[in-house]
């Protein structure tokens, strides 16, 4: 096991980075930049080093000051978390060339995954369903329109090297793909320094279905299961939950083990999730995301497997603490996303929280770290906290949603928590009948009331 582990990230997962080394009885050193000073998880952590000012290029993306304060504290490991480097195989393979180790997968899994044309060249070859498309990047227009014609329109151009939803665009006729292209390629360069873009088919209806996937490196893998995230605005999840209500146990159980075989194939390392489009019985990969997820924690609650422990157990070496056979699951549990945006126009609200009285009870843990009297600051992402229900059924999960967000108050700036509200009381939502559309179009229908309600 290792002796200290620096985690290079902020906010709520740097905190449960933190409770899970605690845990293991391993050592912490906290990261932060001038604007995270007084952060929890820097307050929490055995030692903590300031790296840089608030600009994250300077502070949490800056390597030579993540391996200076390994240096000058001792650490042995680099936890990554989400979001930052923790998707940057180049960090990775610096981290070992200090010998630090670099709790996430392989450096090689992180850059194929990461390239999302080879990723699904790489998904074909290990026997996972993708959705219809181009062979690779597309060089011109008029290769293009050929992919384009041969696999039917609508068709979806999606950024090779994207995320989050940035340098993807929809083309519905022949006439409106070369604006698309366009305007995706110019968004790519701009996003990630790299206009390539390949075509998908485009799904009118489809739901997002992930597979969390555990591996020892050495052959080992098993699945934890899946997470509906189909309540999405901008192609950002919003809420997931698990199980899907769209899925039935052979469903579950077939697409689950097609995706462990594929990474026992791969000999893949820690954490992963594959990211599915799911519509009419059939599923389609779209990604991998090779970190830790937002949502981890609702797979954590229906199988009671903490992700972050092993994934730290295996990155020091050890093997699977399970197999699949082992692995269970129990009841229903949900997460929604809670963020310092404004409810109806989400415009980010950045400022000082005067109140702050998070949900209890049984079956609700909030995974934050802020706090009464905590400034959130402007540079960053805009998440408060996730709030995370478990119940016996889907029913019993949703009523104690419904309840936790009545009893969450944060004052002091605007959030999204009028929204969850709004949703949890919403027939489709409560029926689990929606697609990756459907929250857009419940906004744009005029579906939230006045904050508050």
């Amino acid at each position: 096991m290792f002796d200290k582990i620096l985690i290079a990230n902020r906010g709520e997962i740097a905190l449960r980075i933190l409770r899970a080394a605690k845990e293991l009885g391993v050592a912490t050193v906290a990261v932060h930049s001038t604007a995270d000073k007084d952060a929890m998880h820097v307050r929490l952590a055995d030692e903590s080093v300031c790296i840089g000012p608030p600009s994250a290029r300077e502070s949490y993306l800056n390597i030579p000051a993540l391996l200076a304060a390994c240096e000058i504290t001792g650490a042995d490991a680099i936890h990554p978390g989400y979001g930052f480097l923790s998707e940057n195989a180049r960090f990775a393979e610096i981290c070992s060339d200090h010998n630090i180790a670099f709790i996430g997968p392989k450096a090689e899994h992180i850059r194929i995954m990461g390239d999302k044309i080879e990723a699904k060249r790489t998904a074909r070859r290990l026997g996972i369903p993708c959705v219809p498309g181009s062979d690779g990047g597309l060089t011109d227009d008029d290769e293009a329109m050929r992919v384009a014609r041969d696999i039917g329109f609508p068709v979806l151009v999606k950024a090779a090297a994207g995320g989050g939803g940035r340098g993807m665009k929809v083309a519905r006729t022949a006439e409106d793909l070369s604006a698309a292209l366009s305007m995706a390629r110019s968004e790519a360069k701009a996003a990630f320094g790299d206009d390539a873009v390949y075509l998908e088919k485009y799904l009118e209806k489809p739901r997002h279905i992930e597979i969390q996937v555990l591996g020892d490196g050495r052959g080992a893998a098993v699945h934890l299961g899946e997470r509906d995230c189909s309540l999405q605005r901008r192609h950002q999840k919003v809420l997931e939950e698990s199980p899907s209500p769209a899925l039935n146990g052979p469903q579950r159980s077939e697409i689950g083990e097609i995706v462990a075989r594929a990474m026992r194939e791969l000999k893949y390392l820690g954490v992963g999730t594959v990211e599915f489009l799911y519509e009419n019985g059939q599923f389609f990969f779209i990604e991998m995301n090779t970190r830790i997820q937002v949502e981890h924690p609702v797979t954590e609650m229906i199988t009671g497997i903490d992700l972050i422990n092993e994934q730290i157990r295996i990155a020091a070496g050890a093997p699977l603490a399970m197999t699949q056979d082992d692995i269970h699951f129990s009841g229903h549990a949900i997460e929604c996303r809670v963020n310092a945006e404004h409810p109806e126009t989400f415009r980010p609200s950045p400022g000082r929280i005067a109140y702050y009285h998070p949900p209890g009870g049984l079956g609700v843990r909030v995974d934050s770290a802020v706090y009464q009297g905590y400034n959130i600051p402007p540079n960053y992402d805009s998440l408060v906290g996730k709030l995370i229900v478990h119940g016996r059924t889907r029913t019993e999960a949703l009523m104690r949603l419904r309840r936790a967000l009545d009893e969450f108050i944060v004052d002091g700036i605007d959030t999204t928590l009028p929204l969850f509200r709004e949703l949890v009381r919403n027939a489709d939502v409560q029926n689990g009948d929606y697609d990756i559309h459907w929250l857009e179009r419940f906004l744009a229908a005029g579906g939230m009331g006045p904050p508050g309600a």
